[in-house]
């Protein structure tokens, strides 16, 4: 697998000063694959003063290059599409399919978003007698994960380029390659040097270090709520704006009157969909008492099916986790219907697609995000039940209501603590605000909001 031996810094590949490298690791075979930088804190120091040196052009460029560039950007990383798809499989495990279907073309389709809008948003308004500008917060610290390699990436770096700010990103290092395609893809473009840089390295070292750099104005992190809180900690020492995507254990309502089958069939697919490493998945199922039993064996039928068609998970500690929450559940009561804690195969990050029945709203599997192919099928007494045991957890990131009346769904979403709702399976939408309630994060990503993240408000009055 291809790979670069160095940062990009300042619109070239140079070698890093830590000397340090990370192993990449094939989750299918175990195999190492590749070897990158492991970046210490004098390259993210030489990174974040090249975006500083940057930043008062490209804030001056008008919108319109802007999103000239992003178009640019948009248009590499189509062409491109395939190789991005084979990396991201490489490096985290997804089947190649759904890696061309999901890794690779939703960040396409993102990019292109922010180019629409840098070229329409409005930067400077009348009100009044005042005139308001939205102006780029400054140089941005971009630190991503690695079960949506490339999708966190652009909806990070796309909206800080619209929105006139340089950059120095962070990847995950269990997925690193994509990131350095994708700089390959902004050098390409045509992004001025300086305006976009990329550290690979491990989060305690890079990460923290770009976290606390004075000449970082906004940290964006998507990631655990525990790195997340430390995060938040880190830049409020230095009143620094965050945005923060962190954990989720979201909500899957089904009401009575809902298409039972259709509801429980599309629930476990969002469940198993990339291993079960999507911070959104809805992965607590909540069926009304008279159902239940029609529930839980639809589910265990449906999760039979993802045998053979779910990858690994990224690495051997998440592997290891899971199998923990899986035994947990286990230990305090719940059911298991299907799958379970013994790996399906000798070799990779394999955990088997497992659900859980009988499960009660205050079990371990039903409070804390497990990050794995596990659902817990919870019963519910009535609608007021259903709400209490949906919004009864730390976390408010995402959710979905069905119900045969869709204003049905509506109104009982409303009253759902979460940042995004789907409504008897409704589609993504990459210009709809994503991000979360409570301990979910704080801040939104996609669309004008999420342009909006990285802006800064002056007024003049006149």
């Amino acid at each position: 697998m291809k790979a670069h031996d160095g940062i990009y810094l300042d619109g070239a590949w140079r070698p890093a000063l830590s000397g340090e490298v990370i192993d990449v690791v094939d989750p299918v075979d175990e195999q190492v694959i590749a070897r990158v930088p492991a970046a210490g804190a004098e390259d993210v120091d030489a990174a974040v003063r090249a975006a500083r040196a940057a930043l008062p052009g490209w804030a001056a460029t008008a919108p319109a290059e802007r999103a000239a560039r992003l178009s640019a950007l948009r248009d590499a990383l189509a062409a491109r599409k395939d190789e991005i798809a084979e990396t991201v499989t490489a490096e985290l495990g997804a089947p190649l399919a759904f890696s061309q279907a999901v890794h690779a073309a939703v960040p396409i389709t993102v990019a292109g978003s922010y180019a629409d809008l840098a070229a329409r948003h409005a930067f400077e308004e009348k009100v009044g007698n005042s005139t308001v500008f939205h102006e780029p917060v400054g140089v941005v610290a971009a630190i991503t994960p690695w079960n949506y390699p490339l999708h966190q990436v652009v909806a990070k770096v796309a909206p800080a380029l619209a929105a006139g700010c340089t950059v120095v990103l962070k990847p995950a290092e269990d997925t690193p390659l994509v990131a350095q395609l994708f700089a390959e893809c902004v050098h390409d473009a045509g992004v001025p040097a300086g305006v976009f840089n990329l550290v690979t390295g491990l989060g305690p070292v890079a990460g923290q270090a770009l976290a606390e750099h004075p000449g970082v104005d906004l940290v964006s992190f998507t990631g655990s709520t525990a790195v997340g809180r430390s995060i938040a900690a880190t830049a409020g020492a230095a009143i620094k704006k965050v945005a923060l995507e962190l954990g989720g254990k979201s909500a899957n309502v089904i009401l009575p009157s809902a298409d039972l089958a259709k509801a429980v069939n599309v629930g476990v697919a969002n469940v198993m969909s990339n291993s079960g490493q999507t911070c959104s998945a809805w992965t607590r199922m909540l069926v009304h008492r008279d159902q239940y039993d029609e529930a839980v064996e639809l589910a265990r039928t449906a999760a039979a099916k993802y045998g053979d068609r779910i990858g690994p998970l990224v690495n051997a500690k998440q592997q290891d986790r899971v199998r923990g929450y899986i035994e947990k559940g286990v230990a305090e009561g719940a059911r298991l219907v299907a799958g379970g804690a013994e790996p399906p195969r000798e070799r990779g990050y394999f955990v088997s697609p497992t659900v859980f029945a009988d499960v009660t709203p205050g079990m371990t599997i039903a409070q804390e995000e497990i990050f794995g192919p596990v659902l817990s099928v919870l019963r519910y007494e009535d609608e007021e039940d259903a709400l209490r045991i949906a919004n009864g957890t730390v976390y408010g990131l995402a959710g979905a209501v069905w119900a045969g009346d869709e204003a049905e769904a509506v109104a009982f979403a409303r009253r759902m603590d979460t940042g995004q709702v789907d409504i008897n399976g409704g589609r993504f939408n990459p210009l709809a605000p994503f991000g979360g309630y409570k301990q979910s994060g704080v801040g939104r990503e996609l669309g004008a909001h999420g342009l909006a993240e990285y802006l800064q408000t002056k007024s003049l009055q006149f």
